[in-house]
């Protein structure tokens, strides 16, 4: 992790990267949450550019004026990232999905897509959230929609996997031409088995 940016974003795509905030997700030891308040989701934000530098301050300005609402904020993006995780777990073990999880992954849809709207500029249509600018959940539906965008896009659900190193839990789009990729990260978990590995041979 460099200073700059001090999160890992292997993901390849903002939904999965999302997932990831989890450090060691599959360790009830090692496990670290990295969404320990309102401000650090606003800063895991930033990094993933679903906020820019003036929203944030926005943010963080009115949840200091309404911390309850905040934290409330903060719940609900843990709870979303946590359906899309086991979500996406099921497809990366080809398993079906739990239904309760379907059901509340379509309660998301039903309440964030009523703020979708199409609009008209620079002489084209695009679809966006019409969010005030602090609002303080206005970072969950583009995280959202990634996480519907890759859900419907049949042909590339495949590529959805979960990282081989124990006990990580990390998911990720594997954008490998040859969809062999393993790991979260090389440098990380990837190392680590070609560590053991080394350890097993010599000894």
């Amino acid at each position: 992790m460099s200073e700059t940016n001090p999160y890992m974003m292997v993901g390849e795509r903002l939904c999965m990267d999302f997932i990831n905030t989890v450090s060691w997700r599959e360790s009830a030891e090692k496990r670290r949450e990295w969404f320990t308040g309102y401000a650090e989701l606003v800063d895991w934000c930033i990094h993933a550019r679903v906020l820019n530098g003036q929203q944030a301050k926005a943010l963080l300005l009115k949840a200091e004026e309404k911390p309850a609402e905040a934290g409330g904020v903060l719940k609900l993006a843990v709870e979303m990232r946590e359906v899309m995780y086991r979500i996406f777990k099921s497809i990366a073990e080809d398993t079906s999905p739990l239904e309760k999880d379907l059901d509340r992954f379509n309660e998301f849809v039903s309440s964030f897509y009523r703020k979708l709207q199409v609009i008209h500029e620079k002489d084209q249509f695009t679809m966006k959230f019409d969010y005030a600018g602090d609002n303080l959940d206005m970072m969950l539906p583009p995280i959202f929609q990634s996480a519907v965008d890759l859900l419907v896009s049949k042909d590339h659900l495949e590529r959805v996997k979960q990282c081989e190193g124990d006990p990580c839990g990390w998911l990720f789009f594997d954008t490998s031409r040859n969809r062999s990729r393993r790991w979260c990260s090389m440098a990380d978990c990837g190392n680590r088995a070609k560590a053991r590995r080394f350890y097993k041979k010599e000894k």
